[in-house]
């Protein structure tokens, strides 16, 4: 098993092109199930969980190559083709992506309950409640979801809670349904835009995207498309905070800037010089010591859950007392105990961390427990005095395409090493 190693105290300089979104490419992805023919996605990341959902994909009938940055999909009709096994999904919750769209044209869907990173519950209830209300027969046993519904119904459902995969997953399962499904509490993220922006391609008939009112109108048939998916805007910010650490000078290209504000207007209050140079190009630079700046996680277009660890490590060396609260997971705040090995001043009550900022960090042996968790860890050893050992690196590499290349492109000092 590799781990990473980092040396601190190295300023980042140069550019960094930011790759597709992998929460937008994996719904797109189980997309391709609802009509047949030859797709080009282009933009697809190169990361475990593409690879895992496209292995999932075969086992539905979908084979497929990748051509640099383009993965060519082959999609062909096969009824009997309706399961997402276990062995598959325990390691990538979005598998379950794959239900509605397999449930909407084969009538039939056997699909493991999913795995993923361990940062708290998600249930796939609020999927399961929205197909029944759209006719589908659900029972769960043995660890798998079975659904079947000879021709799904339009329905009006209202989620309990913001979901962004269970909005996904109803949008797509809507677009082959007979009559119109309204989808109230919808998620409003960048992602579910960028699938019903794909979906609308294949001829879907889709309004309200981007709102919490969606409505969608069924169609009889969906066609094959190429499509290129949007930039990854988590993987922007996650770079800006590693200069925000190890301070320099980064040009960033393909930044989806109109998607990040939040992030955005976070690191700039805490004192990170952003500039922009064009509608995707940003320069980003650390003149002074950074303020202690306060988040609060929530929806879209709230400061994004996945940006917290980041963030964090950021404000472990900044000037003051700053609050990280997290309204979206329990149980993500797994990387404190990491953070606080590398002599990071943080406490934690209830659903908020407090961050002490100091002057420095020291290189430790942490463990990654979660995707985000991981990225944290980076940040902190960039700027930490000393090495920084990382290990159960397979977190990283689930999300962060090339993300040690591209840091050590720009004078990071990092490498990987077998444990």
């Amino acid at each position: 098993m590799d781990k990473l190693v980092i040396e601190g105290g190295y300023e980042l300089n140069g550019s960094i092109r930011v790759s597709g979104a992998k929460n937008a490419a994996l719904p797109i992805l189980a997309a391709v199930i609802l009509a047949d023919g030859e797709f080009r996605i282009s933009e697809a990341p190169e990361l475990v969980d593409i690879s895992t959902m496209l292995k999932l994909l075969e086992e539905l009938g979908i084979s497929s190559h990748r051509d640099g940055k383009t993965v060519i999909l082959n999609s062909k009709f096969d009824k009997e083709k309706i399961e997402a096994p276990y062995e598959l999904v325990k390691t990538m919750r979005a598998s379950v992506l794959t239900l509605g769209p397999l449930l909407a044209r084969k009538g039939r869907a056997r699909v493991s309950l999913p795995g993923g990173c361990a940062i708290g519950e998600r249930p796939v209830d609020l999927h399961l409640k929205a197909l029944e209300a759209m006719g589908a027969e659900i029972t769960v046993e043995y660890g798998y979801v079975e659904a079947a519904c000879e021709k799904l119904k339009g329905a009006e459902i209202t989620f309990d809670i913001v979901t962004v995969t269970g909005t996904e997953n109803i949008m797509m399962a809507a677009a082959l349904a007979e009559g119109e499904t309204v989808l109230r509490n919808a998620a409003q993220e960048p992602e579910v835009v960028d699938l019903a922006r794909f979906l609308k391609k294949m001829g879907a008939d889709i309004d309200g995207e981007g709102t919490k009112e969606i409505r969608i109108k069924g169609v009889k048939t969906l066609n094959n498309v190429d499509y290129t998916v949007m930039p990854d805007r988590i993987e922007a910010g996650t770079f800006m905070c590693c200069v925000a650490a190890a301070g320099g000078n980064l040009e960033l290209t393909n930044v989806p800037l109109h998607e990040m504000r939040s992030t955005l207007n976070k690191l700039k209050e805490s004192g990170l010089n952003i500039d922009k140079l064009d509608d995707t190009t940003i320069n980003v630079t650390k003149t002074k010591p950074l303020s202690a700046t306060d988040i609060t996680t929530l929806p879209y277009p709230g400061f994004p859950t996945d940006m917290q660890a980041q963030f964090m490590a950021v404000m472990a060396c900044s000037k003051g007392v700053s609050v990280a609260t997290e309204t979206i997971f329990e149980n993500r705040f797994m990387h404190v105990a990491e953070l606080k090995r590398m002599g990071a001043e943080i406490k934690l009550k209830d659903k908020s961390a407090i961050i002490q900022g100091t002057d420095t960090l020291t290189g430790a042996p942490v463990m990654a427990s979660d995707l985000r968790a991981s990225a944290s860890l980076v940040i902190a050893g960039l700027m930490a005095e000393g090495e920084t050992h990382i290990s159960r690196l397979y977190h990283l590499d689930r999300g962060y395409e090339n993300f040690v290349d591209k840091l050590t492109a720009v004078g990071a000092k990092l490498k990987r090493v077998k444990e």
